[in-house]
């Protein structure tokens, strides 16, 4: 599955575009996912990981 977190689980979800004179489509909110290398369970793996748990610290780059 791409698009999403394998940290945290985040995944896209879904919303409308409403315009100035209230016409509705649907749109797609994606996260910002990455591709990065990290240990997982002492290996170096490729995982999908999401910009915010870059950000905290909740991944150990590898």
């Amino acid at each position: 599955m791409s698009k999403v977190c394998s940290v945290c689980g985040k995944h896209p979800s879904a919303g409308r575009n409403v315009s100035h004179s209230h016409r509705v489509t649907n749109r797609m909110f994606y996260p910002n996912v990455q591709k990065v290398s990290a240990v997982v369970d002492g290996t170096v793996k490729r995982i999908n990981v999401c910009t915010k748990c870059l950000k905290a610290g909740k991944v150990t780059r590898g």
